[in-house]
């Protein structure tokens, strides 16, 4: 069993305005489908709004081109490192800023993102963006969306790689447009965004 992603959008004051304490495990709750757990339940794909009937201040993103797992964004942030180099300079700027806070290790550096004082310091996060980051993550979406054609043929030269995650283009950039939709919506309900290990 690996790691996996839950990502949720989330009404920040609120999350602010909950006890530190009691924060992760809030979240972690609207993070758990009740339908997750029966074996008949159609998988749900995209946005959840409410992630949780007691959590209406939180929706929760099911992403269709993965299983719940981490390691497709692991991969597709290295097929990216491996990547960036051969595109053209206006391409690698738009792209790195978005996919920086994202999915993408742009130094090596393990940072799980936790703003100091936001969660207890035992807690591990995949992801944390405020409303402010994610309002700019759309801003390089937009600017990012329309070159990723672009970035087709060096993919198939540079980061193309059987048996990856992310094997070819077209499950890279799959999975770049529905991270487009999460911060897109996110950002249009006023929300941040947390990725949690669930």
């Amino acid at each position: 069993m690996g790691l996996d992603i839950t990502v949720l959008a989330v009404d920040w004051e609120r999350l602010e305005g909950t006890p530190v304490e009691d924060r992760y495990e809030l979240l972690a709750h609207a993070a758990s489908s009740d339908d997750a757990f029966r074996w008949d339940a159609e998988p749900q794909r995209g946005w959840i709004w409410p992630a949780a009937p007691d959590v209406a201040w939180c929706g929760r993103y099911e992403f269709h081109s993965t299983t719940g797992s981490y390691k497709p964004h692991f991969w597709a942030g290295q097929a990216w490192d491996d990547l960036r180099e051969h595109v053209a300079p206006e391409a690698r700027e738009h792209v790195d800023a978005f996919l920086m806070d994202l999915i993408w290790d742009a130094d090596g550096e393990a940072d799980d993102g936790v703003i100091t004082g936001l969660f207890p310091e035992d807690r591990r996060l995949l992801l944390t963006c405020p409303p402010a980051t994610v309002h700019a993550l759309t801003g390089h979406w937009a600017r990012a969306e329309p070159l990723l054609e672009d970035l087709r043929e060096p993919y198939g030269v540079h980061a193309a790689c059987a048996g990856r995650w992310i094997e070819n283009f077209d499950e890279f950039s799959v999975l770049l447009r529905e991270w487009g939709t999460v911060v897109t919506e996110a950002c249009r309900r006023g929300q941040g965004l947390i990725g949690l290990p669930l």
